[in-house]
């Protein structure tokens, strides 16, 4: 899906146990991971977590942590701004192919290990119209 919150009015979580948010150091990418959130604990998704994205320096890191537990959404994982991301995307290529060694490429796997290992809730039995 796109980024952003609009796709999210549309029913789009209705099913979804895990809303997985992905912010990056930047003012407006923070303040809409906290809408998103209020959004997600709004419509009842059981578990909210956060991806810290392009973090360059301790200094991103810090200011996201910051946002993210003033606005209790924990973080799964912090992605480093790579230059193996930029080029594989220049190639038109997946950077899990191009460069599997790559910082970044280890987080996102982080990241589907970490939600791959999650307690899921039991579904919701639905009731035929």
């Amino acid at each position: 899906m796109e980024a952003g919150i609009e796709h999210l009015k549309r029913g789009t979580l209705e099913h979804a146990d895990t809303l997985l948010i992905v912010v990056e150091p930047y003012f407006k990418s923070l303040e809409a991971a906290g809408r998103i959130a209020e959004l997600g604990r709004g419509l009842g998704v059981p578990a909210l977590v956060a991806v810290a994205n392009k973090v360059q320096s301790e200094r991103d890191e810090a200011a996201i942590r910051a946002y993210c537990a003033a606005h209790d959404l924990p973080i799964l994982a912090v992605v480093p701004l790579d230059a193996d991301v930029a080029e594989a995307e220049r190639q038109g290529l997946a950077v899990l192919d191009s460069a599997p060694a790559a910082a970044a490429v280890a987080a996102i796997r982080q990241v589907a290990d970490r939600l791959m290992a999650a307690e899921r809730p039991a579904p919701t039995a639905r009731v035929a119209d």
